[in-house]
């Protein structure tokens, strides 16, 4: 398949979901992750303001921090961009593995821990986040579980009860 059909057949299996649907899902899930992460991190004395410049700093690095509200806003469009993103992933691969959409319970928290593992193992790594990032085994669990159900259960359950599912 060439890369113009692909891109057609995206915009044609978007385009019958309902791509409002799609994004609401996406916002809904983005929404629930960070109220977990805005809930934890209180209890840790990290204000919502820093959270949303540290998600700013994997994309322009430490001076995430010292650019106030813009690397604030900059934070809340990629984190965000970053659920819909996951939430499209899903979809994408829910009209091609259907078992992924027609048991959601079971397959949107294994999908969180699909999106966990590759965040913390490739995205992270990889982003402008000040190094070393020393995780404690409570951070990995939350973060983990916020994963497997804000994101990934979210997101299934929203999808296999909003679009449509190719039959077999």
């Amino acid at each position: 398949m060439s890369a113009g059909s692909q891109s057609t057949s995206l915009a044609t299996a978007v385009r019958s979901a309902g791509a409002g649907t799609l994004l609401w899902i996406g916002l809904l899930a983005g929404v629930f992750d960070i109220a977990d992460n805005i809930i934890f991190n209180f209890f840790r004395s990290i204000t919502p303001y820093q959270i949303f410049q540290y998600i700013a700093s994997g994309l322009i690095g430490p001076r995430a921090f010292h650019l106030g509200w813009s690397s604030v806003a900059l934070g809340v469009v990629l984190h965000f961009t970053i659920a819909l993103i996951w939430t499209t992933v899903f979809f994408l691969a829910g009209r091609k593995l259907v078992f992924l959409v027609r048991r959601p319970v079971l397959w949107g928290p294994v999908y969180g821990i699909i999106v966990y593992v590759f965040m913390e193992w490739v995205v992270l790594p990889r982003s402008g986040i000040p190094q070393p990032r020393v995780i404690s085994l409570v951070n990995r669990v939350n973060g983990v579980l916020a994963l497997m159900f804000c994101i990934g259960f979210a997101v299934a359950m929203f999808i296999s009860r909003k679009i449509p599912v190719p039959q077999d």
